[in-house]
């Protein structure tokens, strides 16, 4: 992976190395084994195994580890849109940007720091990004891995300009699956959701769980803060956990699209699904000196454990 360096401070060890595109990445290990990796391209999360080694987040084949577009994979963080709209970037620009490691951020109020290994990372915007988003901000992220291999990304969003903003938001995040049609989601069930293949026509999810027969490309409105993603033949469950953000965007390409996108392969929507932490249909808005903060926690546990109950977990 070529050079790298271990970084110490007194809450957290970490180890920075270089990609083959000469780009820091940060490596965050815990003792029994877990790790995740995380590219200062982006601030992406493009790793998070747990402590037998195994891969837990999707990564194509076909990926381009290459600025200036995002990995096709991972956790990339979408700011300050969703979406593809105006004259922003698809997704916005915060996952095409290069980050810095934050060596001196505020205190995030958050119990436990000893319990975890983390990096905290800062974005600013450019000249090139005042010019099609106008807006002075300050965003801080945290990306923590637990001794149990629970990973936290959290999000801190500070208007530091003279008026006020409005943004969209999502942790666009690729699990791995091991066949998409065995794969359910449950905690989804009886809420409104925004087709974005209808025109993001208002539908009422009617099924008593999410299933996956053809292409699906979702905002689920209102969501509750616990959201489960059953794998029946691995019998193992992503519980994802949120805070601060109100929607969850479920998307799968199927066939025909993935035969379209130059970056996966044309059946590896059988090894993928997106469930995105969110926050689309309404605008965050932010006074000057205002600051939001929205967290995402996803764990990986055998499905027994939450089939019947998803708060009890």
């Amino acid at each position: 992976m070529g050079h790298s360096v271990t970084v110490w401070d007194q809450r957290s060890e970490f180890e920075v190395t270089k990609d083959w595109n000469g780009i820091d990445q940060v490596v965050l290990r815990v003792p029994r084994g877990a790790s995740a990796r995380v590219s200062l391209f982006g601030g992406q999360v493009i790793s998070w195994r747990n402590e037998r080694g195994e891969e837990q987040l999707f990564t194509s084949s076909k990926a381009i580890f290459k600025p200036p577009k995002a990995m096709r994979g991972g956790i990339q963080i979408c700011f300050p849109q969703f979406g593809n709209c105006g004259s922003l970037e698809q997704h916005g620009f915060a996952r095409n940007r290069m980050w810095s490691i934050d060596n001196d951020p505020p205190p995030l109020h958050q119990h436990n720091d000893n319990d975890k290994v983390f990096v905290d990372l800062l974005l600013k915007p450019s000249e090139d990004d005042m010019k099609c988003w106008p807006h002075h901000f300050e965003f801080r992220l945290r990306v923590s891995l637990t001794m149990t291999g629970d990973l936290t990304l959290t999000s801190r969003i500070r208007n530091i300009n003279g008026k006020p903003f409005g943004f969209s938001f999502a942790y666009h995040s690729y699990f791995s699956v091991s066949d998409i049609s065995e794969v359910r989601i449950e905690g989804l069930e009886t809420l409104d959701y925004l087709d974005n293949l209808c025109e993001r026509e208002r539908f009422t999810e009617q099924g008593d769980a999410i299933t996956f027969e053809n292409e699906v490309d979702r905002v689920y409105l209102s969501s509750p803060n616990v959201v489960a993603v059953l794998d029946h033949e691995k019998k193992r469950t992503f519980v994802i956990r949120k805070e601060g953000l109100p929607d969850v965007v479920v998307w799968n390409p199927w066939e025909k699209k993935s035969k379209s996108m130059v970056d996966l392969g044309d059946e590896e929507y059988k090894q993928m699904l997106c469930v995105d932490a969110a926050s689309i249909e309404r605008s965050i808005n932010l006074k000057p000196g205002e600051e939001w903060k929205g967290q995402m926690e996803i764990c990986s546990v055998p499905s027994t454990y939450c089939s019947d109950n998803l708060g009890g977990i």
